[in-house]
């Protein structure tokens, strides 16, 4: 498995799915009957702490500098 996933593209997907996590349980955020959805920030956590994105793949993108 090959990384495509740059460090500044790490950084938002870690932001982003902490953010989300913090809707679900709520912290800081309103009781609702969409606090579930937050859970869906665990694939950006998953795709940062990894370093591959599956749909990056499939895009034939990459925001991983070139390794030479």
């Amino acid at each position: 498995m090959n990384t495509n996933v740059g460090t500044v593209d790490k950084v938002a997907r870690i932001i982003i799915g902490l953010a989300l996590i913090a809707f679900a349980i709520p912290l800081g955020f309103p009781k609702s009957s969409w606090n579930w959805v937050g859970w869906i920030g665990v694939i950006p956590l998953l795709t940062a702490i990894f370093g591959y994105c599956p749909l990056y793949t499939l895009l034939g993108m990459s925001t991983c500098p070139v390794k030479k």
